[in-house]
């Protein structure tokens, strides 16, 4: 992927993360569909040849976001309640792209790492 096709898909989603954090309460909170439902829906195997983003990006749209449980609607009330926010998604956007290891060096000396 080009830097410029990059950029214009990377605005899109955000424009979309967005979108989706601000109309949540819209969403119904518990997936609405049966096992095996999405599964269905999707290609047996990967595609031979790179897709368009768009392509992906309807896939997703129309088929992994209704299969949701939508864990940050104001009525989820199990388990992690509001585990993340946008300030969160943006670190995570960061981290994604320096792609840290996170590892510590518990030698002592450091030298992995100088």
């Amino acid at each position: 992927m080009e830097s410029a096709d990059f950029r214009r898909h990377a605005h899109e989603l955000v424009d979309w993360m967005a979108d989706y954090l601000d109309r949540i309460e819209g969403f119904p909170v518990k997936a609405q569909v049966r096992p095996g439902e999405i599964a269905a829906q999707l290609p047996q195997a990967p595609p031979q040849a790179s897709e368009p983003m768009e392509d992906i990006l309807a896939d997703f749209r129309s088929v992994v976001v209704p299969g949701m449980t939508h864990w940050q609607h104001p009525s989820f009330f199990a388990y992690f309640q509001a585990n993340s926010s946008r300030p969160s998604v943006l670190a995570e956007m960061l981290t994604a792209t320096l792609a840290p290891q996170c590892m510590d060096d518990h030698s002592g000396d450091g030298a992995v790492y100088r």
